[in-house]
């Protein structure tokens, strides 16, 4: 098959003029263009409710400026779209930068597999992308995750300190909630080390179904059930949930796992175990507060580069 080559034409310009840059972008070319602009990235962050979009790199993204990108196939020119585009917003007095980069179809599909590598987790968790050859060894517990889209590929400190506290806190017979469940690898994780069922959620649909691909993959997919919805927006979706569990793992923003307190305190057994991940360290103390003044009892922490896990166990009465 022929690798085809293309051009990222990337036109950066300020975010009050994003909205116009990318009209006039789509002028110049019948395919796709992709946009980045992250200025509303406060307002929307809380909405989205994953922890999975505030580590360090999009923290310092510049929120004052917006790339637009326009990919140019190798049987049209480069130079005329440039031109048409650099004349357009010349017209619309519209300041910007512009910067090119080739690439082939290749390296489209296939660059993104060098951010996701093998991770050892804890004492016995190897999480390690369906594409690479691996042998656990005695004692090992092996994942093998096909990220796709979704989050939670070991990669992410979120992910590892979650599962290192899950990893002691599992018992054999366990029912597991997984809230924001991602590429589905704590629910697997759960299941590996012994839980009998694990129900996966989350706001994102192709994370639900990735994660029921990676379940069965590893040969746990009868075990899990995803579900696709937000608890806090519908009440007839929390109902869905059920309840009576052994144990809840949520990997998801500080505000919503405040906002889920009840929700969880309500789904755990008495004496269930609830862990908390996606939490920055200036957060961990007011989590750890609240909880404690909503009937639960602090177990212990993970901690990784400034993200925390905090663990819980449900007591019987809230105070």
């Amino acid at each position: 098959m022929e690798n085809s080559s293309w051009t990222d034409l990337t036109f950066v310009v300020d975010t009050k003029n994003a909205k116009k840059a990318e009209a006039l972008a789509s002028m110049c070319t019948s395919l796709g263009i992709y946009i980045e602009d992250y200025s509303d990235m406060e307002r929307l962050l809380p909405l989205i409710g994953r922890a999975d979009y505030i580590d360090e790199k999009l923290s310092a993204k510049d929120r004052s400026r917006a790339a637009i990108h326009i990919y140019v196939p190798e049987n049209e020119s480069r130079e005329e779209v440039a031109a048409k585009m650099k004349r357009l917003l010349d017209q619309a007095e519209i300041e910007f930068s512009v910067k090119s980069k080739s690439f082939t179809e290749d390296d489209w599909a296939n660059s993104w597999k060098k951010h996701h590598k093998l991770h050892r987790i804890g004492s016995s968790i190897v999480i390690c992308p369906s594409w690479e050859e691996y042998s656990p060894k005695e004692g090992e517990l092996l994942i093998r995750i096909d990220p796709g889209s979704s989050f939670g590929t070991g990669g992410d400190e979120t992910t590892r300190v979650c599962l290192r506290l899950l990893e002691t806190a599992v018992s054999e017979g366990d029912k597991v909630l997984d809230v924001g469940c991602g590429s589905g690898v704590l629910s697997i994780a759960a299941l590996l080390l012994g839980a009998t069922s694990s129900l996966g959620v989350d706001v994102d649909k192709n994370a639900v179904e990735a994660a029921a691909e990676n379940a069965k993959q590893n040969g746990v997919g009868e075990s899990f059930e995803g579900l696709f919805g937000n608890v806090l927006t519908s009440v007839e979706f929390e109902k869905r949930l059920g309840g009576d569990y052994d144990l809840i793992c949520a990997n998801i923003m500080a505000d919503v796992h405040i906002a889920m307190k009840s929700i969880h305190f309500d789904k755990l057994k008495p004496g269930g175990t609830l862990i908390l991940s996606g939490i920055i360290e200036n957060r961990a103390d007011e989590l750890r507060k609240i909880f404690e003044s909503s009937g639960f009892e602090y177990t212990g922490t993970a901690e990784e580069n400034g993200w925390l896990a905090l663990g819980f166990i449900k007591t019987e009465l809230v105070n």
